[in-house]
């Protein structure tokens, strides 16, 4: 029974297994519920910062802020938001695809690229494939701080103020349900006019009284606009994050009850061959006698 011992110690390994994703799936679970609240919590704001951002441009014409010129430079920056851990299944994948197709892309127009790296899975991926990684933001936790995020993504920022980059590029996993997420890329500088706008305007024009002087307030205020839009995007991301692991971890359970399943079969086929093959050498036995 050899053969038998040792599938029962496959069961119980899988079982072992089972046990820790179906914990790992209840965790996830959790995690879950927090960080879409936290992500739906910052939608409003996001959304309310770009309207006036958008009215602001609109109301001022005479003054165009940096991050809404265009400039000349043959080079460009991205941002690619992933997870610190793994285990939840295709996601960091699919949004790193996306990213070597823009990169590629990139390399194609003869543009060269850097890149900020937030999350550990971006990071390592970024190093293997050689791309240059001006800055990095890795171990934010469950919950997503401003202040982590602004200094490593703030030296594109600067970069592309200084006329060095001609666009800033922004990839991450978007939430759209429990069992769906959309990998994104999309352009963040520089920023236009119809990209700030969330729905239709009026006729109507706005003006606004300024203080202490328009350049200011619009100079602040779009800075505010782009960390806003990356906040945002690191809380999506961390949402998609936990129902991906969720969905990947009862995917898991499910795949190690059926193993069980399985081996339980053999091994009862085993037992019950050797079984059969000892009653048979017995009878054998008595009829040689």
């Amino acid at each position: 029974m050899a053969a038998g011992k040792e599938i029962r110690g496959k069961i119980k390994s899988v079982e072992n297994t089972k046990k820790i994703t179906k914990a790992m799936e209840m965790v996830a679970a959790s995690k879950m519920r927090k960080a879409q609240d936290r992500m739906r919590a910052a939608r409003p704001y996001s959304e309310k910062i770009r309207n006036i951002a958008a009215h602001l441009g609109q109301a001022n014409p005479e003054y165009t802020h940096p991050f809404m010129q265009v400039n000349d430079a043959k080079a460009a920056g991205i941002i690619v938001v992933t997870t610190d851990k793994g285990l939840c299944g295709g996601m960091n994948t699919n949004v790193l695809r996306a990213v070597t197709t823009k990169l590629r892309d990139l390399q194609s127009a003869g543009v060269s690229a850097q890149a900020v790296a937030i999350g550990n899975k971006g990071l390592g991926f970024l190093n293997r494939v050689g791309a240059k990684v001006v800055s990095q933001a890795t171990g934010l936790g469950d919950t997503p701080h401003l202040d982590k995020l602004i200094g490593p993504v703030k030296v594109l920022l600067d970069a592309y103020a200084e006329g060095k980059i001609n666009a800033v590029y922004l990839s991450y996993t978007k939430f759209i349900n429990t069992m769906k997420q959309e990998s994104v890329v999309e352009q963040l500088l520089p920023l236009s006019s119809d990209a700030m706008q969330t729905g239709k305007t009026g006729a109507h024009g706005w003006d606004y009284i300024y203080e202490p002087d328009a350049q200011s307030v619009i100079d602040e205020l779009l800075v505010r606009y782009v960390e806003s839009l990356i906040y945002q995007a690191v809380a999506e991301n961390m949402a998609s994050e936990q129902s991906a692991r969720m969905v990947a971890m009862k995917a898991a359970t499910d795949n190690a009850g059926t193993v069980i399943g399985e081996l339980k079969l053999v091994y009862n086929k085993t037992r019950q061959a050797a079984i059969t093959k000892e009653l048979s050498e017995i009878v054998a036995g008595a009829a040689a006698v």
